[in-house]
């Protein structure tokens, strides 16, 4: 499969798919019972992908850029604000490729150290992800180095709909699938995936709520940036590929408290022994904090995206 040029929907998923499934890992799903959380949903299915290679479902768009383009001898090179620059450099590793990754300050230690085990190098700039992907576009220009953008890129898109397309095939019908938002990459792949046939939603911080304000202005727009979870749902605004799709296939977000996020961190400790970073336990958050209420019957799937942490704010003796 050539994915250039390809809009992301239901068939160049499904190609993209048998492109990257020898890089990549099926990672489980597990249903849980939902009234041990006091939800009325009969059905709670969780999409474990913080167990993907490089500890995040940026693997996935990552091979899809690498496999799918034209690699210059330069490298690649990516901005990011940690789990994108992981995947891109473990991408890059085991394609035997340079890999060049920029990152702002606010990324953390357990994300930066993984860059630095795949070998890729490592530049920290700025204190958000716009200072880090500024500087990554001079290096482009500098070096000839081909850019793998985090979110706003068909190929990062619809690698990240193999999510989706995984996880239909391994829950059966979903009425609903909850998917944590930063620029959008996760949830446009996975609304292009279902095209309608399921409801997806996006959650966000209620400290970055990119595409809350994106669906209120009718287009993305710049807003706060900030956050437990900063260092992954926290861009500035959502992407422009990224944002016709979800206004056609996933128009409604659901808005989390930063006290919200880290209590879902610690209920799928306690619960299920997942130790989920704060962006990948958001969309979990939802359910658990009453933010979305599932109606009685309603089967939800949640996304818990990455797991790449090294600070917990649970005690992991209990």
């Amino acid at each position: 499969m050539n994915a250039k040029g390809s809009a992301p929907d239901p068939q160049t998923i499904a190609q993209c798919e048998k492109l990257i499934r020898p890089y990549i890992r099926q990672t489980p799903v597990i249903e849980i019972d939902a009234a041990e959380f006091g939800l009325a949903a009969n059905r709670l299915t969780l999409k474990l992908e913080l167990l993907q290679h490089s500890g995040s479902f940026k693997a996935r768009g990552a091979f899809t850029n690498l496999l799918s383009r034209e690699v210059p001898a330069a490298g690649v090179v990516a901005a990011s604000g940690g789990n994108h620059g992981a995947a891109v450099a473990y991408a890059a590793m085991k394609l035997g490729r340079q890999a060049k990754i920029f990152v702002p300050t606010v990324s953390s230690p357990a994300k930066v150290a993984r860059i630095r085990d795949y070998g890729a190098e490592l530049a920290i700039e700025g204190e958000r992800y716009a200072d880090a992907l500024a500087a990554s576009e001079k290096w482009v220009q500098q070096t000839g180095a081909m850019p793998v953008h985090a979110f706003d890129q068909d190929e990062t898109i619809m690698g990240q709909g193999t999510v989706g397309l995984e996880l239909e095939g391994q829950a059966g019908d979903v009425d609903t699938v909850l998917v944590a938002v930063g620029g959008g990459g996760l949830i446009a792949g996975i609304a292009a995936w279902y095209a309608g046939r399921a409801r997806v939603i996006g959650v966000e911080p209620f400290a970055s709520p990119t595409l809350t304000r994106a669906l209120e202005a009718g287009r993305p727009v710049d807003t706060e940036a900030g956050g437990l979870a900063a260092d992954s749902l926290a861009p500035r605004r959502v992407g422009e590929r990224v944002f016709p799709i979800v206004q056609r296939y996933a128009p409604k977000t659901v808005l989390v408290t930063d006290e919200a996020i880290a209590a879902a961190q610690a209920t799928l400790w306690k619960s299920l022994r997942v130790i989920a970073e704060p962006g990948g336990a958001a969309a979990f958050a939802a359910v658990t904090s009453g933010a979305y209420k599932p109606a009685p019957g309603e089967h939800v799937a949640v996304i818990v995206s990455g797991g790449n942490t090294a600070a917990v704010n649970f005690d992991l003796t209990r």
